[in-house]
């Protein structure tokens, strides 16, 4: 019998009366059933967090951590669960579906532990004359009800992303998670009911997207966090008037391997980089650029590496590469491909379906005009190319509308400073690929791929107001 989850409102496990079945994309079965909130249920869980923000604004320091802490010992605890659940609704390989639990893990841990730093500034305001003996405390004050909109490729995770700092730094939240993978933000929630936290403080609640954004009418919310696409996400951000609006896009991420890389460090990387979770991550290689001096060699390395993945079933401990999330996505992956194809690129491996899974695929002689170089494919698809000049190949990065993140590979710090300094994007990765992360690091775009900045830290500043107290003494 297929298992039901109820939404989380407030401190409530509620059902409503219309059912949202999650479908695994690997065999098209059913992984679990829940419930799609309409207007009346996303009005009780903004009037619950509403009425939390009074005691969330008043917890200690010290309460909030030892929660956070609770939440860290749940989802260790249940972490086979939540990897198992992934793997079921994302279609995301079990190894990497572990992998997602450890960092969500470490994303609370890690904002169990910004609970306790947030401080301020004494700053001294004689400056002038007339203004002596006075000085200013500065501190941050959490902003107030937050709405955010999570995607399916990283269903605990970019979840974790929104709700420990809200946590961290006392506004309540509400999240709307993506509706192919709420089950993991849902199971998720449940650690944070059995955590005691304050009732209202966070809610999950699956629901319509044109339901979701009459929210944002709604004077009570104060900030919008979401990550998905571009489109969805500027849009919302139109309609967030008088709200702080964080936003995490899409990308085309760019990579450049110069003569004096480690090839076989840079080869096993890129093809991490770039065919993890069938390329389904905003930062996964997409454009490989190498010198033409050593083109050929890392060629030949990278396509082996690339050919060697084995696709299937994600429950598989031995699948590298699971389904995509859905017919949809395979069928825009292969289009895009040989609409390349068809306009002069040269197919070096994969290229095909194979049932729900698209194959590992490396195109070269494509242009940057071509979709699989400009748009965000979000599939196993990289454009290898070569370069001559350092400084072309950064042009080949900057160009088109995303600036997310860039990796580099080389042994040359002056060129490493360099890319930092010219490349139109959010993080630059030395000696890495741009799919690298940690979850303390800030992390965000710019251009079309984002405004503002996630990463613990950085999305407590978000979540909070500066407040001065200007002191005559």
């Amino acid at each position: 019998m297929t298992e039901k989850h109820p939404v989380i409102i407030g401190d409530e496990l509620r059902t409503t009366a219309k059912e949202l079945p999650v479908i695994n994309p690997f065999d098209n079965s059913i992984a679990g059933v829940t419930y799609l909130c309409g207007t009346t249920e996303l009005n009780h869980a903004l009037s619950a967090a509403t009425a939390a923000f009074d005691k969330l604004k008043k917890y200690s320091s010290y309460q909030r951590a030892d929660i956070l802490q609770r939440c860290v010992d749940g989802i260790k605890k249940r972490s086979e669960e939540l990897a198992r659940t992934i793997a079921l609704e994302a279609g995301k390989p079990i190894k990497d579906a572990r992998s997602e639990v450890a960092r969500a893990t470490n994303t609370f841990q890690i904002a169990l532990e910004e609970s306790k730093r947030l401080g301020g500034e004494v700053m001294p305001l004689d400056i002038s004359h007339g203004a002596e003996g006075r000085f200013a405390i500065i501190r941050r004050f959490p902003i107030g009800v937050v709405l955010g909109i999570t995607p399916f490729n990283f269903p605990l995770n970019l979840v974790a992303h929104k709700i420990a700092p809200a946590m961290a730094c006392g506004s309540p939240i509400i999240i709307k998670p993506a509706s192919k993978t709420p089950l993991t933000a849902l199971a998720l929630g449940e650690i944070i009911l059995d955590s005691g936290y304050a009732k209202g403080g966070v809610s999950i609640v699956p629901s319509a997207a044109g339901d979701v954004e009459k929210l944002l009418e709604d004077a009570r919310i104060k900030k919008l966090t979401f990550t998905g696409s571009p489109a969805v996400g500027w849009r919302l951000k139109s309609k967030a008037i008088n709200k702080r609006v964080t936003l995490e896009l899409g990308g085309n991420a760019g990579v450049i391997i110069h003569e004096d890389a480690d090839l076989d460090y840079a080869a096993k990387q890129c093809a991490k980089g770039a065919f993890s979770y069938a390329g389904q991550v905003c930062i996964s290689v997409q454009r490989v650029y190498a010198h033409k001096n050593i083109f050929n060699e890392f060629k030949k390395k990278f396509l082996k590496l690339a050919s060697a993945l084995k696709l299937g079933n994600p429950l598989d401990e031995s699948t590298d590469i699971g389904p995509m999330i859905d017919t949809a996505s395979v069928e825009k992956t292969e289009a895009w491909v040989n609409e390349a194809i068809k306009g002069g690129a040269k197919l070096l491996t994969g290229g095909k379906r194979r049932g729900p899974c698209f194959e590992p695929t490396v195109l070269t002689n494509t242009t940057s005009s071509m979709k699989v170089c400009s748009e965000e494919i979000f599939g196993p698809v990289v454009a290898l190319e070569s370069y001559e000049n350092f400084e072309d190949a950064l042009k080949q990065i900057n160009q088109g509308r995303f600036g997310l993140q860039a990796g580099l590979f080389t042994k040359d710090m002056g060129r490493i400073l360099l890319a930092y300094e010219t490349l139109e994007v959010g993080g630059v990765i030395a000696n890495d690929v741009p799919t690298f992360r940690m979850d303390n690091m800030p992390y965000g775009g710019i251009k079309e791929s984002g405004f503002g900045r996630e990463g613990v830290r950085y999305a407590i500043e978000e979540m909070t107001e500066l407040k001065l107290l200007a002191i005559k003494a």
